[in-house]
């Protein structure tokens, strides 16, 4: 199939930072020429799930919402995509090249490209500069040892949020799980749940439970990866004499309150890291246990880094990818959407709570799939 002509302005998507359900779509024309330095992506596709809507609701507390600015009060939200380079005026970048990075969702996004190696290169420009290096950097496909054509759409879907989850489950173990037998999970049908699930059962690290809705918890008991699945309204029935982690997918508020106040001091570590149920208010303040902190995957990455070195970090991911791809094999079903209409209707599925928990959703803003 033919690629479509290219257009002379970019497409972009963007939603109230204020007020998530509105939503729309904005056109802005292409430079005709580009600076040194700069380089223009076709953005080719992108995955969206409940992670991206976690974007929104800490995209001012951990900067989200600064990586593609958009006109007051709209933001662009960061999704994983594929892109091509259209074009380059950076001598070590060239056009054709395929990259996989944090894009908006848009038709098109241009960077200043900065450090490029034969690995990758960064997003230079100001306004991302002081922003963590894991949401600038650009991997060229070309020298990723993760990257197979025919996994293209899994990478999107799985592999930003089980970089996620490796965090955490490194994190939790770099701290002994602080002490805990236990460890509870919100929305146990998110793939980022179900991808931390999927790590602290590999290596034993306690009793993995899950908590989900009553019309996810079929699929969530089928996958395996937790020893017992809970709804919501059965958080009393987890053992309150329990050392516990607990680690929170959904941003609901009162799911926060009602498991901080069963298990009590025994919530030894409180960790937020989604918010795939971001109506469902806030927690209370001065819960017992330990105090709900946001899970800031950056910084364990700097840290692993600096103590393992890239090449080690690297190799202990792809180990660990290449077991939950064969595990995800089993459940997961890929489903794409072209165009506007396609992407504008998946968003209000995935903000609603609306999508099915083993699809997964691929997403581009041309009309027809390239």
């Amino acid at each position: 199939m033919s690629a479509p002509t290219e257009p002379t302005s970019a497409v972009d998507f963007a939603v109230r930072r204020d007020d998530w359900r509105q939503c729309r779509f904005t056109s802005a024309p292409l430079p005709a020429t580009l600076r040194d330095g700069q380089v223009l992506f076709r953005v080719d596709r992108f995955a969206l799930t409940a992670n991206n809507i976690s974007y929104a609701l800490t995209g001012d507390m951990l900067g989200y919402w600064r990586f593609f600015p958009a006109e007051d009060p709209w933001g662009r939200l960061p999704v994983m995509g594929f892109a091509d380079v259209l074009r380059s005026a950076h001598p070590e970048v060239a056009a054709g090249e395929r990259v996989f990075g944090f894009f908006p969702m848009s038709t098109h996004l241009l960077i200043d490209a900065d450090d490029a190696s034969p690995t990758q290169f960064l997003d230079g420009v100001a306004h991302r500069r002081d922003t963590a290096l894991v949401y600038r950097q650009y991997t060229r496909c070309a020298r990723d040892p993760l990257y197979v054509v025919a996994h293209e759409d899994v990478l999107l879907l799985l592999r930003g949020l089980f970089f996620t989850s490796f965090l955490v489950d490194d994190f939790l173990a770099d701290n002994s799980g602080f002490g805990a037998r236990a460890y509870v999970l919100t929305s146990a049908s998110s793939k980022t749940a179900i991808a931390l699930a999927f790590l602290l059962a590999h290596r034993g690290a306690g009793h993995v439970v899950g908590l989900t809705s009553p019309r996810h918890r079929a699929f969530v008991e089928r996958l395996g990866c937790y020893d017992r699945v809970l709804a919501y309204t059965e958080v009393t029935t987890l053992d309150p004499d329990e050392p516990s982690v607990f680690v929170d997918h959904a941003g609901d508020g009162q799911v926060v309150n009602a498991v901080h106040t069963h298990l009590g001091d025994n919530v030894r570590h409180s960790a937020i890291v989604g918010a795939t149920h971001w109506d469902g208010g806030r927690p209370a303040k001065n819960l017992p246990g330990a105090t709900p902190m946001f899970f800031f995957a950056p910084a364990q990455f700097e840290k692993r880094q600096a103590e393992w070195g890239p090449a080690v970090f690297q190799q202990r991911l792809g180990d660990a990818w290449q077991r939950f791809l064969t595990f995800s094999d089993g459940w997961l079903q890929i489903v794409r959407g072209n165009g506007q209409a396609d992407v504008e209707r998946t968003y209000r599925e995935v903000l609603e709570g609306q999508a099915q928990p083993h699809q997964g959703h691929i997403l581009s803003l041309w009309d027809r799939a390239a």
